[in-house]
């Protein structure tokens, strides 16, 4: 399949209704992750609070379906939990070092567990 592997899909439409020729491309460094369940818990230092970090985390968390919450702390960091696939999680702990477009990180600690069982994302006060 060439540099990057696809799944073949069925049922999305296209003209003539056959499901021939339409494939999902998958990055290659997604191939064989598995969709087992993981929890990161992660702070964030650096200029982001006051630049539309936490929603942002909140989007880029809801984008990828993952359980957890975001909240900014009284030292300056930021602190998020992120629940689910270990893949999608990985991913938003690595957006978690660039954040929003005005925030400037320093440092993103993270340790990872079992899942607690969040429901949902969102921002906690």
């Amino acid at each position: 399949m060439g540099e990057s592997a696809a799944r073949h899909l069925d049922g999305f439409g296209s003209r003539g209704g056959s499901a021939a020729g339409r494939y999902l491309t998958v990055a290659p460094e997604r191939v064989g992750m598995t969709d087992e369940r993981t929890r990161a818990h992660v702070f964030v230092t650096g200029r982001v609070q006051g630049v539309y970090y936490r929603a942002s985390t909140r989007d880029a968390a809801r984008e990828r379906n993952l359980d957890g919450w975001v909240k900014n702390l009284d030292d300056g960091r930021v602190e998020a939990v992120f629940e689910g696939p270990e893949g999608d999680v990985e991913e938003v702990v690595e957006w978690c070092h660039t954040g929003s477009d005005a925030a400037e990180v320093e440092s993103v600690d993270v340790e990872y567990g079992d899942p607690e069982g969040e429901s949902g994302f969102q921002i906690e006060w």
